[in-house]
């Protein structure tokens, strides 16, 4: 009998120590090979990484500025999120990355992305970097040639978003389009 209570005892210490797990609705890509950080500039000129934002829940979309939909519906709801968390939203930070470095300009970035909420931050790079950072996270993006006119180029990109918890490890994937429930409970389970 005591081995059994000693047993019972035991088996309740290790499952009270064992991490709770997020019941998360977005995808879990908690321990992801990729998407480990960046080095980009924001809309300052002012150099960072990931680093830079830790002790915050970092929400990081990769778009451009004239995109005509996927971008600016992402980033309205994301600022519809940052409504919705009231005063927990100052523990969230929303990354804007440029995938067309070549128009979008740190001045046009410090435009548009806060526009959506003045904390919102874009960030860019050089061609290159910005390629390095999309490879990273195994973003897609791909210029589409204007039919009248090569200049007016759109971008063919990945839609959904990264989120990293306070510490700066890749915790989920959010879906485009999806409305703020989900991301609302998402985040606040990193939140807590």
């Amino acid at each position: 009998m005591k081995k059994l209570l000693a047993a019972l005892f035991f088996l309740s210490v290790l499952l009270g120590c064992s991490e709770k797990r997020a019941n998360f609705v977005n995808v879990d890509i908690t321990g992801a090979t990729h998407a480990k950080g960046f080095s980009l500039k924001d809309h300052n000129g002012k150099p960072v990484t990931l680093e830079s934002y830790k002790g915050k829940v970092v929400v990081m979309f990769f778009g451009f500025t004239q995109c005509p939909d996927v971008c600016p519906t992402t980033m309205a709801e994301m600022a519809a999120v940052m409504k919705e968390l009231g005063p927990q939203a100052d523990q969230v930070q929303v990354l804007f990355v440029t995938l067309d470095p070549e128009r979008d300009t740190p001045e046009l970035l410090k435009q548009y992305v806060p526009a959506f909420d003045p904390r919102f931050t874009g960030l860019y790079g050089t061609p290159a970097e910005i390629a390095q950072t999309a490879k990273e996270f195994k973003v897609f993006y791909q210029k589409v040639p204007g039919k009248d006119d090569p200049a007016t180029y759109s971008i063919d990109h990945t839609a959904g978003s990264f989120v990293f918890d306070k510490q700066g490890k890749v915790r989920l994937f959010l879906r485009h389009a999806q409305g703020t429930k989900p991301v609302v409970h998402d985040l606040k389970q990193l939140l807590s």
